[in-house]
């Protein structure tokens, strides 16, 4: 199964983490570890879910001097993973592509602006620029470094289709199935129309797992997906 749903196991507990993404066999290929369970031993949980043939999305979010990132991206890069997210400055992403080196597994995925953050909160921070103008900023220097692929809102991936082209991924956060809460997120779409935007993947988080039956709101995404993939 090659699934373009990526189920974020944003969970307190590893136990619950192992427990969702094995209730998803069969519906979900790839997951999503994030900040909330590295302390408590996520890359081990990533380790075991390759080791089923399942595909793990490393949500880091590396930020620090330009060694530290080199050398953590390194670090990763020998623990194994598939996806792995880098913020979109340019020393920090170009370090991060050194410390890849030649690993053919590990795509590196810029975040380029938190699909939580809209214009008003860009100029609180002191950006002149517009949520949409930064990120298509970020993707020419994230192209520039060399980096795998972008995480951007997919209203924001067909106009990056047309301006980058296609030689790059595309995963979206932000995506939420119609009549889902939207929670904290600011710039959404549904699944299908993330795909029809341009994007490779979709994140979806609470949605499946807060779900009264993840596996039907799962084959319910990726049903939507398919049919999005085939028009």
């Amino acid at each position: 199964m090659d699934s373009r749903l990526i189920v974020a196991l944003d969970v307190p507990r590893i136990a619950d983490a192992e427990a969702l993404a094995a209730r998803l066999d069969g519906a979900v290929s790839w997951f999503k570890l994030g900040l909330q369970l590295f302390p408590l031993g996520a890359m081990d949980v990533s380790a075991r879910l390759r080791a089923k043939g399942k595909k793990t999305f490393l949500d880091w979010k590396l930020h620090d001097i330009p060694k530290t990132v080199e050398r953590a991206t390194r670090s990763i890069a020998e623990a194994g993973g598939d996806f792995l997210t880098i913020h979109a400055e340019p020393d920090i992403m170009r370090a991060a592509v050194q410390g890849k080196a030649d690993d053919p597994d590990l795509k590196l995925l810029a975040v380029t602006v938190l699909t939580s953050y809209d214009d008003a909160m860009l100029t609180e921070m002191g950006y002149a620029y517009t949520a949409r103008d930064l990120v298509f900023r970020r993707i020419e220097q994230a192209l520039e470094a060399g980096m795998d692929g972008m995480i951007i809102s997919p209203l924001e991936a067909t106009e990056a289709r047309k301006r980058f082209g296609d030689d790059f991924l595309i995963v979206t956060p932000g995506v939420r199935p119609a009549g889902s809460a939207v929670g904290d997120q600011k710039r959404v779409a549904t699944p299908g129309d993330a795909m029809r935007m341009g994007a490779d993947y979709v994140v979806v988080g609470r949605p499946v797992a807060e779900a009264a039956d993840p596996v039907a709101a799962a084959n319910a995404i990726n049903a939507e997906i398919a049919e999005a993939l085939s028009n």
